[in-house]
């Protein structure tokens, strides 16, 4: 049987250890599962920031959308509000400043179809292709198959071929035929094939009103359950605009992309929201989001960052790795020993930060770091 990581999954690996002493042992290696970043991953205070450095570093993303896709890069503009890039823009990386920011993007794109006075993605900052690859404007655009030869394309060019993320948006058009929809699944599983160093992130279409019943909802379940059998990537933009950021759910309320819903006496949950909680950087004002409020872009901003956290090795919860090198060592049970408290104790790490702390060694989910949390960690360590 498959398993799918959400992200409210706890970690999986567990080593019993023998005798009263602290003994270490080996942790266990658990196989590739699906990936499904919904609405439950939206909170980076979660994810441990060395996780997002290391996806800056090691991936390089290509992401092809129009008009409603643009809500991701909203999101990350809004995310980085330092940054100078705004609404749909995607900042180039030539003159990027985003002066103590951590989720550093930038568009390089040019420097490796030009090259001459354009710069690549510097240090520390992901290389984000907007509106790429070239050949095709979204997944239903011009038709329901030029995206992927345009995919082909640019991973068969020398000039392109160090992309390693890649990822389509629909603009309406999922709201189709179970047959029009696998010829979706059948052409990502090929690309998949084809190219098994890349990761394909699948997409499901955004809300337009039909709610649990509607054959958008049908069809955006299709995508779901073949990425669930075939342990892939998914960005569920539907699932991100059904729930406020509380959890309340508004797809059975037949809620649309615009965030407002007809049933229960009807209403916009993104403005209810914010007018309950005002002041929420949930809510900062955006010059844009296409098609819908600033909240869902904001959502969506954060729900790539842990995507890319995901893709870069983070197992989507505590893991006792806290320099994100895919092993729990002494280095880590450094850092551990920094950050034990105790029972209810507020944390005082001197050699790290409180988040650090509680995204990699709160195991039971308290909010300290105590001696319950280092049976979670001795199980985990793998030396030396």
């Amino acid at each position: 049987m498959r398993r799918t990581i959400r992200c409210t999954i706890a970690p999986t690996a567990c080593v019993l250890a023998v005798g009263c002493t602290l003994l270490f042992a080996p942790a266990s290696v658990t196989a590739q599962e699906a990936i499904v970043i919904d609405h439950t991953c939206t909170n980076l205070d979660m994810v441990p920031d060395c996780w997002i450095e290391r996806a800056k570093d090691e991936l390089r993303l290509s992401y092809g959308h129009t008009s409603h896709g643009s809500q991701i890069v909203t999101g990350l503009n809004l995310v980085n509000a330092g940054s100078n890039g705004t609404g749909a823009t995607c900042p180039s990386c030539n003159g990027y400043g985003c002066g103590g920011c951590l989720y550093k993007v930038c568009d390089d794109y040019n420097y490796y179809k030009y090259g001459g006075s354009y710069v690549q993605a510097p240090a520390g900052v992901l290389s984000f292709w907007n509106y790429r690859p070239e050949g095709a404007s979204d997944l239903g655009n011009p038709n329901r198959t030029e995206w992927e030869v345009a995919t082909r394309a640019m991973l068969e060019d020398d000039r392109y071929d160090n992309r390693d993320t890649v990822m389509w948006s629909w603009c309406g058009q999922a709201d189709t035929s179970e047959a029009n929809m696998q010829i979706y699944l059948d052409l990502m599983s090929g690309l998949e094939e084809d190219y098994q160093n890349v990761t394909f992130v699948y997409m499901t279409g955004h809300l337009n009103g039909g709610g649990v019943e509607g054959t958008l909802n049908q069809r955006n379940n299709q995508i779901r359950d073949h990425v669930i059998n075939t342990n892939g990537v998914l960005f569920d933009f539907a699932d991100i605009e059904s729930y406020d950021p509380d959890g309340d759910e508004f797809l059975s309320l037949y809620a649309t992309d615009t965030c407002s819903y007809s049933g229960g006496g009807g209403g916009n949950w993104a403005t209810e929201w914010c007018d309950d909680n005002p002041g929420s950087e949930m809510c900062m004002s955006c010059s844009s989001c296409a098609h819908s409020h600033c909240l869902n872009c904001n959502l969506k901003g954060r729900a790539f960052w842990w995507m890319m956290a995901r893709l870069a090795g983070w197992t989507g919860a505590p893991s006792g790795d806290a320099n994100c090198d895919d092993a729990v060592d002494l280095n880590d049970y450094s850092v551990f020993t920094d950050c034990l408290a105790g029972p209810d104790a507020l944390l005082a790490p001197v050699l790290t930060d409180e988040k650090t702390c509680l995204t990699t060694f709160d195991f039971d989910d308290d909010l300290d770091v105590d001696l319950n949390d280092f049976s979670e960690f001795q199980a985990l360590f793998d030396g030396p």
